[in-house]
């Protein structure tokens, strides 16, 4: 894909906002002076497209590359492999340059609203600043945007004078929301951007980025723990173990019958979302020595030692992708072999 056009405006007709194939992210680990340095894989082999008005929810443990990977598709991170293209221009190989034109299509919204924001700054000149950055447009007009954004998201215009500590929780998030549309974006990164909230006002931001969605036509690359928040905003998800994909598609299929052992645990830990009771025991390995075979077979309650020999690759089953030597008896509800693991499950 090298060599394609970094021409943004040029593909904004195109349904497929971003796409990556084979996402590698892999980190030199120093050891000291007289040992070779350890290789740590935080991203490997990931592939996902995300097309106009959908979200993409990408799920797992703490630890098992979600921000890395959505930190790559900002363009904040090279990827070590593979290929990442953002409305049809190549993300990887781009001249730094034109780098700048392409991050313009793609931006974050942080996690944490207190400190996304400089607190030294009116939320006018928060909101200005990529417009003064990025584009010619004069002072007034610069003005006139950031309070049309500023309703868009639901405050009043007036705020654009006030500093970030006079707003509560809820309403900085909606400023870094209304900061990170500034450029008109065709892709939205938002990692974790409702956990720092309270519960009472998780909701009303959900509802927001599902009406800016609809309004703008917005791809959401949405990174969560959280599997109520997901089923409330993505139309497909990626579920992440120790860097790698192992249940991949359509949000309805995978929550109506979750074909890894790993997915089914995490639907267990959510009220509401499961009627089992499953218990993960031990630690997420290191990534820095990750297990052979299937990187799961240190705690799946149905590990055979095909699982500790051979890792299973994703493979498309009942409209999803998924890597388990025995998705087949999960989707026929047929028993499953077992073994001593650390890991409880009851009905």
């Amino acid at each position: 894909m090298t060599g394609a056009s970094t021409d943004v405006s040029a593909d904004a007709s195109t349904d497929v906002v971003v796409e990556a194939r084979n996402l590698q992210r892999t980190y030199d680990i120093r050891r000291g002076m007289f040992r070779a340095p350890a290789h740590l894989r935080a991203v490997g082999d990931i592939s996902f497209r995300i097309e106009r008005g959908r979200t993409l929810a990408v799920v797992g443990e703490s630890g098992c590359g979600k921000s890395t990977l959505a930190r790559m598709v900002a363009l904040i991170e090279k990827p070590t492999a593979g290929q990442l293209t953002l409305v049809n221009a190549d993300a990887v190989d781009t001249p730094q340059d034109r780098k700048r034109e392409l991050r313009q299509a793609v931006q974050l919204v942080f996690q944490n609203p207190y400190g996304s924001l400089n607190p030294r700054k009116k939320i006018s000149a928060v909101l200005e600043d990529p417009l003064a950055i990025n584009t010619t447009l004069g002072k007034a007009e610069r003005a006139a945007r950031a309070r049309d954004m500023l309703a868009r998201v639901g405050l009043r215009p007036e705020y654009a004078n006030r500093y970030p500590h006079m707003f509560s929780g809820g309403q900085r998030q909606r400023i870094a929301i209304a900061r990170a549309l500034m450029l008109s974006p065709r892709l939205l990164v938002a990692d974790e951007p409702v956990s720092a909230l309270d519960v009472s006002i998780q909701a009303q931001v959900l509802n927001l980025l599902a009406d800016l969605q609809a309004e703008l036509g917005l791809a959401y690359l949405f990174i969560s723990h959280d599997l109520g928040v997901v089923r409330h905003i993505a139309h497909d998800v990626l579920v992440m173990y120790l860097g790698h994909a192992v249940e991949q598609g359509p949000k309805a299929r995978i929550f109506a019958r979750p074909l890894h052992p790993y997915t089914q645990a995490l639907l267990a830990s959510t009220p509401g979302l499961s009627s089992q009771r499953i218990v993960l025991k031990g630690e997420l390995p290191s990534p820095l020595n990750p297990p052979t075979g299937c990187v799961f077979n240190t705690r799946c309650p149905h590990v055979a030692p095909r699982c500790r020999e051979e890792r299973p690759l994703l493979r498309m089953l009942d409209e999803r992708q998924v890597a388990c030597h025995f998705a087949e008896q999960f989707l026929e509800g047929a028993p499953v072999v077992r073994a001593d693991v650390p890991m409880a499950a009851t009905a």
